[in-house]
């Protein structure tokens, strides 16, 4: 069999449909720059500006500019990249934040690294010269937040959060989008990490926002979002884990209830203390249900994986040419 031919950033195959996918919410200051950064980076590809209920001229910027403008009327990212992801249809897909803070220039070198490699993500993961740009408590978050997945999953990315990913149309059509808001890139990490993917990172610039453009994300709300996040897909990817740290919790405290009783007992022959008693079984009780719950989710969740997995490969994986 042929080995397909490396595709060059600046030289990718003739008739490789790309979707550069924009999800926008009061970007008007910002979406045209970003929608020519993004022409004049991929010039053939299908621009796609996905309006969150905008209260501002987000729509006809992006529709003068050449963008194929639509709106999403449920509010979250999350939502919109739902959407997005249902209904589009292209072999390669760009995805990037409206607010002309990501390297578009960079895009042909992602989507080239991902054909050559024959990888379904790769992650721009950003590098900022400016304070501003990327302000500290942001930085914070993003490395505490990292590393936990790191804990919790084995491997992770070094920006979790990133905005800026290219896909492979197996990827998209194969995550099921459950989140509605900024945790978005977290459920999409998760998504690669437990099927196990082949993805990569590649360093990109990220610059301040255009004056005018704000940013929509706060740092405590979202933050706590993203963890409350972590936290369900801890439970649910990992019930044994999960559930069997809580049975361990649980136990522990009721042998340390249990030892002043079973000394008393060993030295007068009675229960003294029967509400501790009642206590200290029913702690064990749980214990033992919470150790058994996670046994038997571990088995559901493995089948679920098992079907996730043959619905990513029932496509075909990216390619420099077929």
């Amino acid at each position: 069999m042929a080995q397909p031919k490396s595709a060059k950033a600046g030289t990718l195959p003739a008739g490789l449909r790309i979707a550069v996918l924009l999800p926008c919410y009061n970007e008007e200051a910002a979406i045209a720059q970003t929608i020519a950064g993004f022409r004049a980076a991929l010039p053939d590809a299908a621009i796609y500006v996905y309006d969150n209920n905008s209260r501002d001229r987000t729509v006809e910027v992006a529709r003068a500019a050449g963008a194929i403008v639509r709106t999403e009327r449920m509010q979250g990212k999350g939502h919109v990249v739902r959407r997005m992801f249902a209904d589009v249809d292209a072999d390669i897909y760009v995805m990037a934040d409206g607010d002309a803070t990501y390297d578009a220039a960079a895009a042909p070198a992602l989507v080239a690294r991902l054909l050559d490699e024959q990888l379904d993500m790769v992650v721009g993961a950003r590098r900022s010269e400016v304070e501003a740009a990327y302000r500290r408590g942001h930085r914070f978050g993003n490395a505490m937040l990292t590393g936990l997945l790191a804990q919790i999953f084995g491997r992770t990315f070094s920006d979790i959060l990133s905005g800026y990913r290219v896909f492979s149309r197996r990827f998209v059509k194969s995550f099921p989008v459950l989140s509605g808001g900024f945790e978005i890139e977290t459920e999409i990490s998760v998504h690669a990490l437990e099927l196990k993917m082949p993805v990569a990172e590649e360093i990109t610039h990220y610059g301040a926002r255009p004056e005018g453009s704000v940013s929509k994300l706060s740092t405590y709300r979202d933050g706590f979002r993203i963890l409350s996040m972590i936290a369900t897909l801890f439970r649910n990817e990992r019930p044994a884990l999960f559930f069997g740290i809580i049975a361990a919790l649980l136990a522990s405290l009721s042998i340390v209830l249990a030892i002043p009783l079973a000394v008393a007992y060993v030295q007068t022959g009675l229960v003294e203390r029967l509400p501790t008693a009642v206590l200290v079984t029913g702690l064990m009780l749980l214990a033992f249900l919470s150790l058994f719950s996670g046994l038997i989710l571990d088995t559901v969740v493995r089948g679920r994986r098992e079907v996730r997995r043959l619905a990513y490969l029932a496509l075909p994986a990216p390619a420099a040419e077929n």
